[in-house]
């Protein structure tokens, strides 16, 4: 029986493409939400939870950070998507006929010096896939989907323009979570630990907490901060760091943070995706 990978979107999503491009061997499972995607793989019905946690243009993915700590996975790989963001149409249509464009809140402003150029209203959907999909179904050749190469392949559609995107550089961060941990060395490059800690209500405790990681010499590439609870003082920490937890380094830095902390929690030991720095 092959093995499945769930995602949150509709096929040709770019949560779908990195499902392709880390696990091409396994069937992407599509759903609606991230919690879907996280009870997917603790109901059994998918193997691995594919979850997006920060664009490099916009920052972390909503919701995502509060979601991992409670949801009974594990980290086990990292994996980066190049955001490629392409004008779909149907067949017969051409540049020229394209008055409007569809996709998601996120990808329009991203393309916003391409629209303007070719005189092409930017209409917001809620996925880019769908917006590909809705596209197919219309038919019409003045309408077009801002979305994924994949997407296209999908629905059928036509690349009219490929790589419209203005910044060259947009690429999102995706986790690969399974129910069973691996702290396991592996990979080509070195070993990322996440993990999340709430600091003591006590005077200069977040500066304290990091301490052990300077004077250890752990290099902390992350670390964000989000409220828990409903609280306005009740802070959690999200953070990555460069090491194992079996490093005598981090074990140092890691016993130094718990002295100041009520509570940390690894989320995952993980190869990184690519040398970093």
């Amino acid at each position: 029986m092959t093995k499945r990978i769930a995602f949150q979107g509709e096929p040709g999503a770019y949560s779908h493409e990195a499902c392709r491009n880390a696990r091409p061997e396994m069937d992407a499972l599509p759903c609606r939400t991230f919690e879907d995607v996280i009870e997917s793989v603790r109901s059994g019905e998918a193997d691995l939870a594919m979850l997006p946690v920060e664009n490099s243009t916009y920052g972390r993915v909503a919701d995502i950070h509060r979601l991992l700590p409670h949801s009974g996975l594990h980290i086990i790989e990292e994996a980066f998507v190049r955001v490629h963001i392409n004008l779909l149409g149907v067949p017969g249509a051409k540049l020229e006929d394209i008055t409007e464009a569809h996709s998601h809140l996120v990808l329009l402003p991203q393309c916003e010096g391409f629209l303007k150029e070719h005189g092409i209203r930017g209409r917001v959907s809620p996925d880019n896939a769908r917006a590909a999909r809705e596209i197919a179904e219309l038919g019409d050749k003045h309408s077009a989907a801002l979305a994924s190469e994949l997407a296209g392949k999908i629905y059928g559609l036509n690349v009219l323009a490929r790589h419209v995107e203005d910044r060259g550089d947009n690429t999102t961060r995706f986790l690969v979570m399974s129910p069973q941990a691996d702290t396991t060395r592996r990979g080509e490059h070195e070993m990322i630990t996440s993990f999340v800690f709430q600091v003591r209500n006590i005077p200069a405790a977040l500066y304290k907490a990091m301490g052990g990681f300077a004077t250890n010499g752990v290099n902390m590439t992350k670390l964000e901060s989000y409220m828990i609870d409903g609280s306005f003082t009740a802070t959690q920490f999200y953070a990555d760091i460069v090491g194992h937890p079996e490093d005598r380094n981090v074990q140092l830095a890691l016993d130094e943070l718990e002295h100041f902390t009520t509570n940390v929690e690894i989320l995952g030991v993980y190869p990184a995706a690519r040398p970093r720095g």
